[in-house]
């Protein structure tokens, strides 16, 4: 059964997208709820600062507010990222470049507010998702763009009567497959649904043939969950999990799992503890960690009411290992929206966005922290530390670590205080964080061309899965590429340049 107030929000998918809702700022719907309920939380108090850098502040010229968009390394060594109207480019040191617009065209034809940050593909081309905008009905787009800004619309959502193929696209994962994954928060062709907005899982070949692998609401009572908010994950046994923010058996969300040609389990209904102690509504991505668990964040509830850190197994079972807001004035943080990342120390990294140490804004202007698998959390960072507020607050986007072993995020802003109103970059370098590879691919079969991010790549540069050596191509001193060789087993990539050897931070599964 849905909230009363969901009513609110399943209308019409034309009327998509609604998400203006608190006093003009960017908030989703559900977030707004959970503004509402943090009504109740302590001020918070000023605190020291940790490892921190703030790299750039946006004016609005330059794009603003960057919302649940993290950035992405791209194979030249920079990172690159979205705000609510541009695409930029942005050196490790914190030079930016806006390389694309967004509603450059008439009647915003390109989309508009691309909040599901971008995806590098195998090509070396960035792909990404518009939450509005497109040729139909401001429903949103599918795009691909080239690291120099090229951009080129690949599909419009609502192309089909009554926006059957879904509405307000979330962020992209490029499966194993080459395609790639995503989900829209409305639209769809459930008969218990439409035409009311539900919610879709898409599937998307890179040069833009789109198929409709599920429409949400299918079964009676919406039991599977509606209105995803979050992007998808592909785990190592090749189906893809994600999560609902509201809808499921009770009406609080649902994690579920869904096979790449469309059949969809649901594993998990939150709330489904007394008191729900588990948490509920789950706005962020899920990561699989290398113990092979998924990990996610709900964003109220929980033992403190304030949301949750919690494991779950392929399979379903769900464990909280962190009820953020022990203390008074929630030091730790309140109300995470974001998704985890697992760095290369194999703990796992996260924002929320109120609460904190430093903030004198109530309900407190967000942190950085770090938690173990084990649920041993430490808070890295409390916005709003810097005089004015010059570093931002509320962020919402995940973060993300270079291949030069340190953190990178955004804030939304922090009109609150007045001091960055448009957002901010920041760095957040922790010790035991270094150097690594990534893979843009961790599986592939004996013959599969790998593409490799890492640091200091020569013509001398060698590569080894897990002990058997392969011929790499070395594209740039940041990018090379090396095929699965024959005689390859599972287990870490080693990349050795002139200044050491540096390991992939997930293994490498070599497919039979």
């Amino acid at each position: 059964m849905l909230p009363a107030w969901a009513d609110v929000v399943l209308g019409n998918c034309s009327e998509v997208p609604m998400r203006r809702l608190l006093n003009g700022r960017r908030f989703g719907f559900v977030q707004a709820q959970i503004f509402a309920l943090l009504l109740s939380a302590a001020a918070a108090i000023p605190a020291t600062a940790q490892t921190f850098t703030n790299l750039h502040i946006f004016v609005g010229t330059d794009g603003a507010e960057p919302y649940k968009a993290p950035m992405i390394q791209g194979t030249d060594g920079n990172l690159y990222g979205t705000t609510s109207d541009t695409a930029f480019r942005m050196t490790p040191g914190g030079t930016l470049t806006t390389i694309y617009t967004f509603c450059s065209l008439s009647g915003c034809a390109d989309g508009s507010n691309p909040e599901g940050g971008l995806v590098l593909a195998t090509s070396g081309n960035f792909y990404g998702t518009t939450f509005g905008g497109g040729a139909n009905n401001n429903a949103g787009t599918v795009f691909k763009l080239t690291p120099h800004g090229t951009l080129t619309t690949l599909y419009s959502f609502c192309s089909q009567s009554g926006c059957t193929d879904g509405s307000g696209p979330w962020g992209l994962v490029q499966g194993t497959d080459g395609n790639f994954y995503g989900t829209t928060a409305f639209g769809g062709n459930s008969p218990s649904c439409f035409p009311t907005a539900c919610g879709t899982v898409f599937k998307i070949t890179p040069s833009g043939k789109l198929t409709t692998l599920h429409s949400f609401c299918s079964p009676s009572g919406c039991a599977e969950g509606v209105i995803p908010e979050a992007g998808l994950v592909q785990a190592t046994n090749g189906s893809l999990y994600g999560t609902t923010s509201t809808g499921g058996n009770t009406g609080n969300g649902a994690v579920f799992k869904i096979t790449p040609s469309g059949t969809l389990t649901t594993l998990y209904n939150f709330c489904s503890q007394t008191n729900c102690i588990d948490g509920r509504i789950s706005l962020g991505s899920l990561v699989q960690a290398s113990d092979g668990n998924l990990y996610g964040t709900t964003s109220i509830n929980g033992a403190n009411g304030f949301g949750t850190v919690f494991k779950m197994t392929p399979g379903g079972t769900l464990t909280t290992i962190y009820s953020f807001c022990p203390q008074s004035g929630c030091p730790d943080g309140t109300t995470s929206a974001a998704a985890l990342i697992q760095a290369n120390d194999g703990n796992l990294y996260g924002i929320t966005e109120f609460g904190g140490l430093s903030c004198s804004a109530f309900p407190g202007c967000g942190t950085v922290f770090q938690v173990t698998t084990g649920g041993t959390l430490t808070t890295l960072y409390s916005f709003c530390f810097l005089s004015d507020c010059s570093d931002g607050g509320l962020p919402v986007s995940a973060l993300v670590q270079h291949t030069n072993g340190t953190l990178y995020g955004t804030t939304f802003g922090n009109d609150v205080e007045g001091g960055a109103p448009f957002g901010t970059v920041f760095s957040e370098s922790v010790p035991g964080l270094g150097p690594f590879v990534e893979a843009q691919t961790y599986s592939g079969k004996v013959g599969a061309t790998i593409g490799f991010l890492g640091q200091g790549f020569t013509k001398s540069t060698t590569v080894s899965f897990n002990g058997t050596l392969a011929t790499p191509s070395v594209k740039t001193r940041t990018y090379l590429t090396a095929k699965v060789p024959t005689g390859a087993t599972t287990g870490f990539v080693i990349i050795t340049t002139s200044g050491g050897s540096l390991q992939s931070n997930k293994i490498f599964r070599v497919i039979p």
